[in-house]
């Protein structure tokens, strides 16, 4: 099924959704990095192949890619990172009680409002696709 063409005007929804996170102040590596962790949890190939290349675009190092499974052991994360894939673990788990008052705390210590706001509509929208995209099977082009 193609949803772009089956349910356009939803797929142009969360297109322009998209947009609008790329396009506000949550830094461009952050965004990524969210994206990676998240697809990582969620098991999106899809996902996973597409953020590399858009980190790697962005100025990531493959380094800091590989390393990004454990993120906790790494040494090459800043505390602003740590603090977002912290959130972006939560909010990709959300156990019992969601994401603690100590990981909201940290991540409105390293962003501002306008950036936080962009992280929690990043992390939102790579779960919306993951969703999409691991049901479906959805897998990266061959290359």
């Amino acid at each position: 099924m193609k949803l772009a063409q089956v349910a356009p005007e939803l797929y142009q929804a969360w297109f322009a959704a998209e947009g609008a996170i790329r396009r506000g102040p949550l830094d461009p590596v952050v965004r990524e990095l969210v994206k990676i962790r998240a697809s990582q949890i969620n098991g999106c190939v899809y996902c996973i192949d597409l953020h590399t290349t858009d980190a790697r675009l962005a100025g990531e190092t493959e380094k800091r890619i590989f390393q990004l499974d454990a993120w906790r052991e790494s040494a090459l994360y800043t505390d602003a990172e740590r603090a977002a894939l912290a959130y972006a673990e939560a909010v990709t788990k959300l156990g019992e009680h969601g994401v603690s008052d100590a990981v909201w705390a940290d991540v409105e210590q390293h962003f501002d409002e306008g950036s936080l706001a962009g992280l929690v509509g990043v992390t939102a929208m790579i779960n919306l696709w993951n969703r999409i995209g691991v049901p479906r099977r959805m897998q990266p082009d061959a290359e």
